[in-house]
């Protein structure tokens, strides 16, 4: 199993390519077949789905959506089928931090799919999303958050002048989380105004709490596979946000917050900092959807303690049921809602494509069309994803061990249990896991 981090992850897509043009492509012909698929949903993930229906009239198939969930309860929803030997679908969303989890489920698509579209996407990325020498998913879209705030609040001078006098250093957009923690509630005035936010629940808030601990100079097990994000690290990173929540600096909400909570909080104008993933850029930036729009700040993730950037990092992705009806209808799908001209789609909205050749197609299209914010989004995307950007351990008890660990962050946030205490159990809870997996 690889436990090489994403710290290169689209280090080959920032290379400018002398492509040909992209080449129309033959879908195939499955006229009346109808492909039963499983879908993530969500304000990031949507665009993409309206494309569909050209591969319907390409092929002569037909797509029927039986879920359109976040990607928790989906993975739920799989998982019940898994138990139920209910796998009557063809193809379903995935992640590079999900995929280890399910076993055998998913078929191979180095069988299923050409090397040659194979080759167009990021080697690393195929990397990460290969489970026990299987290539179980085709990565969709990638991963890591950057910080998005409004512009104007730091360029009030009333704002400087109050803030450097409360706390001894200029108002700036901030480089470290230290900073953070400052002007978050600095810019705070609940229950109108907050100064940051955050996801609170399931394995998204374990991912937030992950790429702090490694930020502080810590890391999630030893070398032994013996969880160890209760160290003095672990606590720091984890107090961080108590901190934050005690402060009334963030929503009261944020223990049941997802990405859709924190991104249209972030574009509802009430909420200072929001560090999130680059999908949201367009988003943000539009005024018929965003009432930050024009005022949009973008800086790297600050740094922790340890001098590191946060960079918690995956992809999005389709996979193949081994049980499909119809693998060549499938794999011609998941190309399709894969390749050169759908992810200029989603890359229009900011989504980081895995294809090498769309990173330089999409960040062009945006300078010929002044599209200046979304140029400054690709190059600091690019940037973070290339030094900043690390995995979870790639390994089945990811999500395992994370639905052991959120509910005892949760239980701190609320007060419920000291920083100390909520790691110490929920590393005991973890070690159990571990060990019946045979790690120890």
């Amino acid at each position: 199993m690889s436990r090489l981090t994403a710290k290169a992850l689209l280090a080959t897509a920032l290379v400018p390519l002398l492509a040909a043009p992209v080449a129309a492509q033959d879908y195939g012909n499955f006229e009346g077949y109808t492909l039963r698929v499983k879908l993530i949903g969500g304000a990031q993930y949507e665009p993409l789905y309206a494309e569909i229906s050209k591969w319907e009239e390409m092929t002569g198939a037909t797509v029927e959506i039986l879920s359109r969930k976040n990607h928790f309860e989906l993975d739920r929803e799989i998982k019940q089928d898994i138990a139920a030997r209910t796998l009557d679908w063809c193809v379903g969303s995935n992640h590079t931090s999900f995929a280890p989890q399910y076993g055998n489920i998913y078929a191979d698509l180095n069988e299923l799919i050409d090397a040659d579209t194979l080759d167009a996407f990021v080697p690393l990325v195929l990397e990460h999303s290969t489970v026990g020498g299987r290539l179980v998913q085709l990565p969709r879209h990638s991963d890591v958050s950057n910080m998005f705030y409004i512009k104007s609040l730091f360029a009030d001078g009333d704002n400087q002048t109050a803030f450097k006098a409360e706390y001894g250093y200029d108002l700036a957009p901030p480089e470290t989380w230290a900073q953070v923690l400052d002007q978050a509630k600095f810019f705070a005035n609940p229950p109108d105004f907050y100064g940051t936010q955050f996801v609170g629940k399931d394995e998204a808030v374990v991912g937030r709490f992950y790429e702090m601990l490694v930020a502080e100079g810590g890391q999630l097990f030893t070398d032994d596979w013996e969880p160890t994000f209760n160290s003095e690290a672990g606590v720091r990173a984890l107090q961080w946000f108590v901190d934050l929540y005690q402060s009334k600096a963030v929503p009261v909400g944020v223990p049941n917050y997802l990405w859709d909570d924190t991104g249209l909080g972030f574009a509802s104008g009430t909420v200072a900092l929001n560090l999130d993933w680059a999908g949201w850029s367009a988003f943000f930036n539009d005024p018929e959807n965003s009432k930050v729009a024009g005022d949009v700040g973008l800086v790297r993730a600050p740094k922790g303690s340890s001098g590191k950037r946060t960079g918690w990092s995956g992809s999005h992705s389709f996979s193949i049921t081994e049980a499909c009806d119809n693998k060549d209808a499938a794999a011609s799908f998941v190309t399709f809602i894969t390749d050169h001209d759908r992810q200029m789609v989603e890359a229009r909205n900011g989504l980081l494509p895995t294809r090498t050749a769309v990173w330089e197609d999409a960040k062009a299209e945006f300078a010929a069309d002044g599209r200046d914010f979304m140029v400054d989004v690709f190059d600091t995307f690019a940037t973070s994803m290339s030094e900043d950007a690390f995995t979870p351990p790639l390994i089945p008890e990811w999500i395992e061990v994370s639905n052991v660990l959120w509910p005892r962050l949760q239980a701190a946030l609320v007060g419920d249990m000291t920083a100390q205490e909520a790691l110490d159990k929920a590393a005991e809870e973890a070690l159990l896991i571990m060990e019946d997996a045979g790690y120890r």
